[in-house]
């Protein structure tokens, strides 16, 4: 995953679930909770991230992640650029499929041609 990718994928969900692990948050997406504790150790840092003690959680280690403003704008842009950019790949893969359709299209008219 993108560094840009995985940031947007944090901040969308710390935003949908506040009070999610991080343990939860790297299951989520499917990568190492060292590298998801890293980004949102970064989002801290930048300002975009705001974490406190849940007072009402059990494990008194356990955090609420609250987006700040800046960690909102943060989020926007990301996804218009990860919507920009998954727009591109749709229509790369549907060219690609369009060419393999002509080719498996060629092929055909080939073998028809032989028998």
């Amino acid at each position: 995953m993108r560094p840009e990718d995985l940031r947007f994928q944090v901040l969308r969900h710390l935003e949908q679930k506040p009070d999610m692990t991080q343990r939860e948050l790297a299951a989520t997406l499917g990568i190492s909770l060292g590298r998801v504790n890293y980004c949102v150790q970064a989002l801290i840092e930048r300002g975009f991230v705001k974490a406190a003690n849940f007072r009402n959680s059990r494990n008194k280690r356990a955090y609420l992640y609250k987006l700040t403003p800046n960690g909102l704008t943060e989020k926007a842009a990301l996804a218009l650029r990860f919507l920009r950019r998954k727009e591109q790949e749709r229509q790369a893969l549907l060219q690609e499929i369009e060419a393999l359709r002509a080719e498996l299209g060629e092929a055909s008219s080939h073998e028809q041609g032989e028998q």
